[in-house]
């Protein structure tokens, strides 16, 4: 049967904590699941002149010919399960969570791809169980024709999907119904020092390439911020999460856990900015402190280390030491190479393999224009390492050679550069040196206390170093620091896999559903996962965890289980693939 395109409503569903429910009552949940799509999701389905694309285990996808009608059964569906759950205690409830998409889509032998699909399962991962999130399509079609109440969660950039989503939380379902919602992160607690989040620059100029002038500018900020072990600085790829958006400081207070907020604006003119910067009590929203700065666009370097400077002193109440330090970093001598540079990074927070390329390509270029420009040399050595270990687009044989060169290239130009030290940490972790990983790792500590990759590194070495539990910490200290930024997803595989090494089975499962949460789509989570339950007997879920893994990532299950990544110790390996083979695994 050919192929057809067709716009079309999508609604995709899933089962919020379904491992855990399997887990605690198998055969129970199986029964109450069936029941609950057999007489409410099935009926209000085809009420709503809908049909079941698919099941999927844990969920189904559905579409309609009217986006009314997808988000009026959404909402009836979330509404008859509250009701039925009413009864039902609380740990042994059924939750949906529900994604409402209107999008372009192939139809081929009952099934449908593209990416209408792919967004609407990225808008069901980020609901709250019990809860709805929809497109801004689906916001502007259904708002004046159904009594619904719509939270903007701002534009969210998710995975495989080239441009950011903006998303909206159905905040009510009309006739004093609520469903269920949250926050969209939880808060997190204060840390024990002053800490701080600077958001990115708004870009006020009408030249769309001063956006990497403004983002540089928060960048360099949070670099010398973070060099004051006084301090506790959120990390540069979590507080750019909020990067287009129109946000509440009090908000960004709870969701990162920081006491300050600074954020600002640039605006160009010929050869001239002006660059504006405020910090606010997230708590209170009151103004700390406020500056306007006019210069030529020569001396925007030092605009970034006065702006650095201020903010610290203006919270500097708890910090015994308020020398004023000029920034560490060495600028580069060429502008355009800082503008790569930064293109550069705005490509590899994306994480996914057509940005790393492009990153890559951005990085060669700052070291085209500036060869002396450490940042370039770092960022490459990256871009490259990425491409083997996540997307396996290169050889980890030829990446370990290149990147190597390039690591320790940066740390020559630049030996105050902590993310260059961190960059040959881990060069040195993949060439199996330990002691050396260590030393560079501590190194990069040492410059930038709060540089979440230097604590992520120190980590690794330590569990290169067979000192498992020592590694935890650390790791957790790098989450922290950079709760939501896309390469998190590092630490949390760090985590996850010490977490296995050291046999906190219990511990992973729950740590493994966060992340699955996070990134319904990321491989390693699921072999860990299976492996996990393996371990504690709980097969019928340790297989269907382990057929998703290499479902959704068969050349990362052929790199780390069946050729062994080369930086894995042969008794970690053989520990993984016992708890694989307990979850079904046939070599």
């Amino acid at each position: 049967m050919a192929s057809v395109r067709r716009l079309t409503a999508i609604l995709a569903a899933d089962v919020a904590g379904y491992s855990r429910l399997m887990g605690t009552d198998e055969e129970g949940t199986h029964e109450r699941l069936k029941a609950h799509l057999q007489e409410l999701v099935n009926p209000k389905i085809a009420e709503h002149r809908g049909r079941i694309v698919k099941n999927t285990g844990d969920g189904f996808l559905a579409e309609f010919p009217s986006v009314v009608d997808a988000v009026r059964c959404a909402v009836e569906i979330q509404r008859g399960m509250a009701e039925r759950n009413a009864e039902t205690p609380e740990d042994k409830r059924i939750a949906f969570r529900i994604g409402v998409n209107l999008g372009d889509v192939i139809a081929e032998a009952g099934d449908i791809f593209g990416d209408g699909v792919n967004v609407a399962a990225r808008l069901e991962a980020l609901a709250e169980p019990g809860g709805i999130c929809v497109s801004r399509v689906v916001r502007d079609q259904v708002r004046d024709r159904l009594d619904l109440g719509f939270e903007d969660l701002g534009e969210q950039q998710v995975k495989n999907i080239a441009r950011p989503v903006r998303v909206y939380r159905v905040s009510d379902i009309g006739g004093g119904h609520q469903i269920p919602s949250a926050p969209a992160m939880p808060t997190l607690p204060l840390p024990d020092k002053p800490s701080v989040a600077v958001l990115p620059f708004a870009n006020m100029s009408h030249d769309p390439e001063q956006e990497f002038f403004a983002d540089g500018i928060a960048e360099d900020i949070i670099t010398a911020l973070s060099r004051y072990p006084s301090l506790f600085v959120i990390a540069r790829n979590s507080c750019f999460t909020y990067k287009g958006r129109a946000v509440d400081v009090k908000v960004v207070g709870r969701e990162l856990g920081v006491r300050y907020v600074l954020e600002g604006s640039l605006r160009k003119a010929a050869n001239r900015i002006r660059v504006t910067a405020q910090l606010v009590e997230a708590e209170t929203g009151k103004h700390v402190w406020a500056e306007r700065y006019d210069r030529d666009l020569s001396d925007i370097f030092a605009v970034q280390d006065e702006i650095s400077q201020a903010v610290t002193i203006a919270i500097a109440p708890a910090i015994a030491q308020a020398e004023q330090q000029r920034a560490m970093r060495k600028p580069p001598n060429n502008l355009d190479a800082w503008a790569a540079y930064q293109r550069g990074l705005w490509h590899l927070g994306n994480a996914t393999a057509a940005d790393n390329e492009l990153a890559a390509k951005f990085f060669q270029q700052a070291i085209d224009l500036d060869p002396t420009f450490a940042g370039g040399y770092r960022g490459l050595a990256w871009a490259q390492m990425f491409s083997a270990s996540q997307f396996q687009r290169r050889s980890l044989k030829e990446v370990q050679a290149s990147a190597g060169v390039l690591a320790r290239r940066a740390v020559q130009l630049d030996s105050a550069d902590a993310e260059a030290h961190v960059c040959l940490s881990f060069w040195l972790f993949r060439e199996g040196d330990g002691p050396g990983a260590l030393v560079e790792a501590e190194r990069a500590l040492a410059l930038s206390p709060n540089l979440a990759n230097a604590h992520l590194a120190v980590g690794a070495a330590l569990a290169r170093l067979d000192r498992a539990e020592a590694s935890l910490a650390p790791r957790e200290t790098s989450i922290r620091l950079d709760p939501c930024g896309p390469q998190v997803m590092i630490a949390w595989d760090h985590l996850v896999a010490t977490l296995y090494e050291v046999g906190q089975y219990e511990r992973l499962l729950d740590v493994a559903q966060h992340v699955i949460r996070a990134r319904p789509d990321h491989p390693p989570t699921y072999r860990w996962l299976a492996a996990a339950l393996g371990q504690l007997g709980r097969t019928a879920e340790a297989r269907a965890a382990l057929e998703k893994a290499i479902a959704i990532g068969p050349a990362s299950f052929d790199m780390y289980v069946r050729n062994r990544a080369p930086w894995w110790n042969e008794k970690n390996y053989e520990h993984m693939l016992e708890g694989l083979r307990k979850a079904g695994w046939n070599e």
